[in-house]
């Protein structure tokens, strides 16, 4: 059982650190500063966000080194793409993510099983590519992670496409002057055509608070399920001001709808 188990990967668990709101807000800031010892403290001080969130799988039958690992994965994107200047904690944005990966693993490990080797092969892999990355400002070949970990090039390539799974709709495609995009942002939203949206009084009210843009922005995205492209070629301006001036339309409706 997950609840019992004291040590996972070489981590006792029953020690790991808690980090306070302030610690965690002058970290983030020496992280967006390129600081790699303050985004290890950071992971660290997130550990027991992934262990709260693979005590969801308990009835599993997968190993929790695994689920504690992949969910480590999730945990280092979230870190990586969280805007630390939105509205939102960072325990908010990361534990879908962590949810996420931990799914995908599952759905593609009960379809196909991967040896444990092939998976410790894979994970150092990704570690070392994600470690290349940062140290060298840019995406390393495969022959410098094989030189990184001291395995062979063909058993990591076979190692990565043993575990490969389907992308994250919160995989990030695009960066633009600090506003990222995402998988998700690129396909339409068909659910929120109902006109229950538009007939509900208090949204309405919400959606007046925003300008001429952004009203037509939230429109466009919302009740007529266009994509962040296909309203930036509509009116003009590019995807990632589109991007810009939904955060900010959402957060002011957010603001009058909590206020």
């Amino acid at each position: 059982m997950i609840q019992s188990k004291v040590e996972i990967c070489g981590v006792n668990t029953s020690k790991l650190p808690l980090l306070k709101n302030a610690e965690k807000e002058e970290l983030f800031k020496r992280i967006e500063d390129g600081d790699d010892s303050a985004r290890k403290e950071y992971i660290n001080g997130n550990l027991r966000l992934v262990l709260s969130v693979i005590k969801r799988f308990h009835s599993s039958n997968e190993n929790v080194d695994d689920l504690f690992q992949i969910g480590c994965i999730g945990l280092i994107k979230a870190i990586d793409n969280f805007d630390s200047s939105l509205n939102v904690k960072f325990s908010t944005y990361a534990v879908p993510m962590i949810v996420g990966e931990i799914r995908r693993y599952l759905r593609d490990a009960n379809s196909i099983r991967v040896s444990r080797s092939l998976k410790d092969t894979a994970y150092k892999a990704i570690y070392a590519k994600e470690h290349l990355t940062r140290v060298n400002s840019k995406e390393p070949t495969v022959n410098e992670i094989a030189d990184e970990i001291g395995i062979p090039k063909e058993d990591i390539v076979y190692a990565l496409d043993a575990i490969q799974v389907p992308m994250s709709l919160y995989e990030p495609v695009y960066t633009d002057g600090g506003d990222t995009l995402y998988v998700m942002d690129q396909i339409s939203d068909k659910k929120n055509r109902e006109e229950i949206w538009v007939e509900h009084i208090s949204l309405s009210e919400a959606m007046k608070k925003l300008s001429d843009r952004e009203y037509e922005i939230i429109t466009l995205r919302f009740f007529e399920g266009k994509t962040q492209m296909e309203v930036a070629n509509k009116i003009g301006i590019s995807q990632a001001q589109v991007s810009r001036l939904e955060k900010n339309a959402l957060k002011t409706m957010r603001m009058y709808l909590t206020a």
